[in-house]
């Protein structure tokens, strides 16, 4: 008797023992689990902003080879035409002297030959149509020269990656020249803009929040013609931009998924996936947040809220 309960107490030991082991190692496996899951978020954050990184510095090499080839052509072609405008005025002075002498040889065959050559070239359109023709290629190389200085606006490719104070209306409206082509034939832009003050940001990267936003925006609408609102305002310590659209919206259950990297709504060759994830990241880099707001058939309002003023311990070494 007594050896049969030391062999059931020792049965029951072992048994007891061997649920012991398979706990430890469960709990082992499921600590192991949750630091590869860990170990995943950290590698899927790093490849976040290491592409973010190289898609502003994409960026910004493209501004600054844009800018240094064009503006230097630009600049003289510019300063030509202040000099051709000069010269046309003096042979328009002379031309009007040689029209007012021609009274003087009325009737001899010179003055004849000379009618016949006006009416030939069509002296009097001339006259009107080579200032309007001056005026708006000028009025063209103008408009180049803004595009290329909205280009370093959009990257500020002429200052370094620093904290700096920003107006965010330059931002946007630097970015909506950017993004125009793809706007201009999808929607009207409409800016409802509030009193703002300069923020401490990273510029650029801000812009390329505003650029996701608004061309997610002109895709998003479905009709020939929709509308974009830009809202801006200020509360408290903080500032606020929306961009909403009156397209089709975001189905319900994929809107909490919208930020995941490589998530997209679009058809397959026609997004990456990566533009919201990057702005979600930009945003949360400038301790701010941004929400969605979207409703099937009637639209999507995107809210981006940022701090006036950054930490000094949340700024980057």
């Amino acid at each position: 008797m007594k050896q049969s309960l030391t062999h059931s107490d020792t049965s029951a030991g072992m048994e007891s023992s061997t649920d012991q082991v398979n706990d430890d190692r469960v709990r082992e496996l499921v600590r192991a689990n949750e630091e590869l899951k860990q170990l995943n978020a950290r590698l899927s954050d790093a490849q976040d902003k290491l592409m973010q990184s190289e898609k502003l510095a994409s960026i910004g090499q493209l501004a600054a080879g844009v800018a240094h080839e064009i503006n230097n052509p630009i600049g003289f072609i510019f300063s030509n035409f202040g000099t051709l405008e000069r010269y046309l005025d003096d042979l328009f002075q002379m031309l009007t002297a040689y029209e007012e002498a021609e009274t003087a040889i009325a009737g001899t065959p010179m003055a004849i030959q000379l009618k016949a050559l006006r009416e030939k070239v069509e002296l009097d359109f001339l006259k009107e149509d080579i200032p309007t023709l001056m005026r708006e290629s000028k009025d063209g190389i103008t408009r180049v020269r803004n595009i290329v200085q909205n280009l370093k606006d959009f990257s500020r490719v002429d200052t370094s990656q620093e904290w700096v104070l920003a107006d965010l209306h330059h931002g946007i409206d630097s970015t909506l020249n950017i993004v125009n082509n793809e706007i201009k034939y999808k929607a009207e832009v409409v800016k409802m803009y509030g009193e703002l003050p300069d923020i401490e940001c990273l510029p650029s990267e801000l812009n390329q929040v505003f650029m996701n936003l608004l061309v997610n925006a002109a895709h998003a609408i479905q009709v020939d013609r929709g509308t974009i609102v830009i809202r801006t305002g200020a509360a408290g310590d903080t500032v606020w931009v929306e961009v909403e659209d009156n397209g089709g919206g975001i189905e319900k259950e994929n809107v909490g998924r919208i930020f995941d990297p490589f998530f997209t709504t679009k058809p397959v060759g026609k997004g990456t996936g990566l533009g919201l994830s990057l702005s979600y990241g930009i945003v949360k880099k400038h301790l701010g947040q941004i929400d969605v707001f979207s409703e099937i058939g009637v639209g999507t309002r995107f809210r981006v809220t940022l701090p006036v003023r950054h930490p000094q311990e949340g700024v980057p070494v």
